[in-house]
This record gives C-alpha cells, sequence and structure tokens, in this order.
C-alpha cells in the first residue's frame, strides 16, 4: 500500500511538470495577467506574470483520483467535488481580473456566498452522514448538529487563510505542500480503505504542487492566482472535516493562521486607532517591508511548518497509533 501511495506520487509530478508548461504557454497566450498592486515596491517587477497557474495541481488531482481504491471510495471522491467547486469559483475570480484587467474580481460578498454555500453542502453531508465525531488523536466527541457551523468555519476560514497567504513567490504552494505531505501521512497509518483514499489525493496532489513549484518558484514565472490558492484551501479544510481531523488544521496549519491572524488584527487596530500594528499585513509583507528576501521568508514559513507537522506525527506516533 505504500508503494501505492510512492506511485501516485512520482506519476504526479511526472504528469505535473508536463502539464504545467503547457498551461504557461496558454496563459501568456491568452494574456492572462494580473495586475499587481504596488503596495510593495519589489512586486512592480511581477507585472504581467500570468496567473491562474492553480490549474496545474487541479488538473493534477484530477489525474490522482486513477489511483484510489476502488473501496470505500466515495470520500475521497466527494473531497475531490468539494475542491473542484472551490477551484472552480476562484476561477471566476481570477478571469474577472484578467477579463477586466484590475485587482478586484468577485466581490467580497459574491465570494463569501460561494464560499459559505459550499462549505454548507459538506456540513450538511457530514450530519446526514453521522460523521460527526470531533477527534484529537485518543480524544474523541459527539458534536451532533454542530458539525454544520464548524464545517462553514474551517472550510471559509481555511480558503480564506491559505489565500491570504499567497502573497510571496512559492509561499502558499511550499507551505501547503509540507502540510498536505504530513497530513496524508497521518492518514495513512490511521489504517481505513477511507482514510487511505484520502491520503492517496494528498499524495497525488503533493505531485502537482512540486510540479507547479518548479515555474512558481522565485522569482516565479506563473502564479496560482485565485483558482489555485482557493483549491487548496478547500482541499486542506475539506480533507481535515471528513476525516474528523479538524483540531490538527490550525496547529499543522499555524503559518496559515499567522496570515490571517495579521490580517484581522491589522484591519482592526487600524479601524480603532487609525494606526498600524505591522508595516503591511499579512505577516510576510510585514517581514518583506523589512527588508527581507521573500525566499528567506518563505523558506522561513516552510521550515516552521515542517518542524510543527512533524512534531504532531511523531506524537501521533508515540501515543495514538
Amino acid at each position: 500500500m505504500t508503494i501505492k501511495f510512492l506511485i501516485c506520487g512520482l506519476f504526479c509530478l511526472l504528469f505535473s511538470l508536463l502539464v504545467a508548461p503547457v498551461v504557461l504557454w496558454f496563459c501568456k497566450k491568452l494574456k492572462a495577467s494580473q495586475t499587481i498592486l504596488h503596495y510593495v515596491d519589489k512586486h512592480s517587477a511581477k507585472q504581467g506574470t500570468p496567473t491562474m497557474g492553480g490549474i496545474v495541481f487541479v488538473l493534477t488531482l484530477l489525474f490522482a483520483s486513477c489511483f484510489l481504491f476502488a473501496e470505500d471510495s466515495f470520500l475521497a471522491w466527494f473531497c475531490l467535488a468539494v475542491t473542484i467547486a472551490y477551484a472552480l469559483l476562484g476561477f471566476l475570480d481570477d478571469f474577472i481580473k484578467v477579463r477586466y484587467h484590475h485587482n478586484l474580481g468577485l466581490r467580497a460578498y459574491q465570494k463569501m456566498i460561494g464560499q459559505v454555500g459550499i462549505s454548507l453542502i459538506v456540513g450538511v453531508y457530514l450530519y446526514l452522514t453521522g460523521r460527526t465525531t470531533l477527534s484529537f488523536f485518543s480524544f474523541k466527541i459527539d458534536i451532533s448538529f454542530w458539525v454544520i457551523p464548524l464545517t462553514v468555519l474551517v472550510l471559509v476560514a481555511t480558503t480564506n487563510s491559505v489565500n491570504l497567504t499567497d502573497g510571496l513567490d512559492g509561499l502558499a504552494g511550499g507551505v501547503s505542500l509540507v502540510y498536505i505531505l504530513i497530513f496524508g501521512i497521518i492518514l495513512a497509518l490511521l489504517g481505513s480503505t477511507e482514510l487511505n483514499n484520502l491520503a492517496m489525493l494528498c499524495f497525488g496532489l503533493c505531485g502537482g504542487i512540486l510540479g507547479f513549484l518548479v515555474l512558481n518558484s522565485y522569482p516565479a514565472k506563473i502564479f496560482m492566482g485565485d483558482t489555485g490558492s482557493l483549491a487548496l484551501g478547500g482541499f486542506i479544510g475539506g480533507v481535515a472535516v471528513l476525516s474528523g481531523l479538524e483540531l490538527l488544521l490550525p496547529i499543522m496549519g499555524i503559518m496559515f493562521v499567522l496570515s490571517a491572524v495579521s490580517d484581522i488584527i491589522q484591519v482592526v487596530y487600524f479601524k480603532k486607532t487609525k494606526k498600524r500594528v505591522f508595516l503591511m499585513a499579512p505577516l510576510h509583507h510585514h517581514f518583506e517591508q523589512k527588508g527581507v528576501h521573500e525566499n528567506k521568508i518563505v523558506a522561513s514559513y516552510v521550515v516552521v511548518t515542517t518542524i510543527v507537522s512533524l512534531t504532531v506525527l511523531i506524537f501521533m506516533l508515540l501515543y495514538a497509533v
């Protein structure tokens, strides 16, 4: 079974390496570039860089479905559908930005309606099928109807947090890669075929992200756009709630949490005092304004995510398996 996970990841990596140049060429041909906001002077050079690159790992995730085990695969297919739904919402946002040549796509309330709508479907599904147990290693609690609002909270928060983290070359992709890989290992170790199918998608998506990062690492030749960031957020949140392991998400995804929290703090504090806590929010832009090169920021985020996620994995191996 372990071999099949590795084979899936390898084939998906090769698939994404083949697809990525095609997507880049296609986006360039369509002039699908996003207008860059010049709040960070160093980002002026990124003007004209193609967007919608998240199509690469979304297509790769679809390819990964070929490796699913035949039995108990519905949960994985449902997770795939949720991810595609968020990807389509992001694609619509990107399309509007590209079509009208500005950095504002869907209005905030329109995007929120889409996010809440998708997450409500997931929450209702979990409730109707009795998947209402919240797990944290050996700790388990049945939250009954409350699984619906919790699912909405987790999915909406995760998609927006990943979206906020997508502000530097390779940042959202790098952090997501580590998170999804280790979360996939945890799912694989838990043993059930249902969770192993979710793990298979995790390994497949890791191959897709890795292939995408070849073009997205500094200096990026293509951005993932909202197509990619909402797809990643939808997948990360979807796998967490469908596996009942959503309590691991804010721990392993600590850098996503920091992006969201720093942005909220900045907005709330500025509204009350007309002053700023950070030079710029989210947090990675604060470091950038302090003169830290984006490669160092990305590396730091990835290292912290790796350390925290491995700590969770080791704790699970010692006390929960």
